[in-house]
């Protein structure tokens, strides 16, 4: 995204593009408070000019569970009780207002789904941010290596894009750069070498 900024900008106001040079990934995080599990937002701030280790630092460091985070967990129960058009509206403000809904939620939204089930899965989210990763299951299946035909583990994952903000190529281009970096383990080697 540090390479397409267009990604992660917000609109400001119908008229105005408010671009971003950094990039804040939210994510969602279950940890155990009191014997049970609750889900709490985590916000990666700065996440193009951190290195893999920094970054799985920081997110293991989240999921030791507070008791303070119950409270905020219970907050945020409550708040989605409210009737859809109230929850509506506040989102409708909050997403029209760009460094306040980067403070709040980040510029790229980023979903891990598939730690939950076996197997390949998709999942098509709805959401604010212009970008929306969402991680599915690994599954196996064949695919072409070196001219045959061998069973591999493939990554199930979703690149949603708000169409009003983003047209087709740079998305399709992104997409194509996202899986060059990925097919190529870019990083993972620096990762490995720091633990």
């Amino acid at each position: 995204m540090d390479e397409n900024k267009i990604l992660h900008a917000m609109r400001k106001d119908r008229s105005k593009l408010v671009l971003f040079d950094e990039v804040d990934v939210s994510t969602q995080i279950e940890v155990e408070v009191d014997g049970h599990k609750i889900v709490k937002p985590h916000v990666v701030r700065a996440a193009n000019r951190k290195s893999f280790r920094e970054i799985h630092n920081e997110i293991r460091a989240s999921q030791v569970g507070k008791p303070e985070e119950e409270q905020k967990y219970h907050s945020m129960q409550l708040f989605l009780s409210l009737p859809r058009f109230i929850r509506s509206g506040f989102w409708r403000i909050i997403a029209s207002q760009p460094r306040i809904f980067k403070k709040l939620g980040g510029t790229v939204g980023m979903s891990a789904i598939g730690m939950f089930a076996d197997g390949a899965g998709w999942g098509i989210p709805i959401s604010f941010p212009t970008l929306m990763v969402t991680l599915g299951g690994i599954g196996e299946k064949p695919g072409v290596v070196e001219g045959r035909i061998e069973i591999r583990e493939y990554l199930s994952l979703t690149v949603s894009v708000d169409h009003d903000i983003v047209d087709g190529a740079p998305a399709t281009r992104f997409a194509k750069r996202l899986r060059e970096l990925m097919e190529t383990g870019y990083g993972i080697g620096d990762f490995i070498k720091s633990t």
